[in-house]
């Protein structure tokens, strides 16, 4: 598992956990103030309608997906990236197995509790 604050965060030291039904969330570099997240989505999983206190940045490294934020809608694809404010809801279907890249300030302490 990966550390806060390690300055080398290889792949296969970082644990894969669940995300939910179709999805595993592998935390990746982090501290205090910023985290990486990568999650991978099997075709038709969902990332229900959320929001929570940080300010999120997602890059679309493969796959297709269906995101909602702030109640408009939109079809992303590998290379398109979206800002998410802090408390703006959010949420996506992929419609097309993928990766999503989270960059999050601060960190989500949540994921390492």
């Amino acid at each position: 598992m990966i550390q806060k604050d390690q300055r080398w965060a290889f792949h296969q030291e970082a644990a894969a956990q669940s995300g939910g039904n179709g999805v595993t969330r592998r935390i990746l570099a982090y501290n205090e103030d910023l985290m990486c997240v990568e999650n991978t989505f099997e075709t038709g999983a969902v990332g229900p309608i959320h929001s929570h206190p940080h300010t999120q940045i997602t890059y679309v490294v493969d796959g297709v997906f269906s995101f909602t934020i702030d109640g408009e809608t939109h079809t992303v694809r590998k290379g398109d990236t979206m800002l998410k404010t802090d408390s703006v809801p959010h949420g996506c279907t992929c419609l097309e197995a993928g990766i999503l890249l989270d960059i999050f300030t601060p960190m989500r302490k949540d994921f390492v509790e």
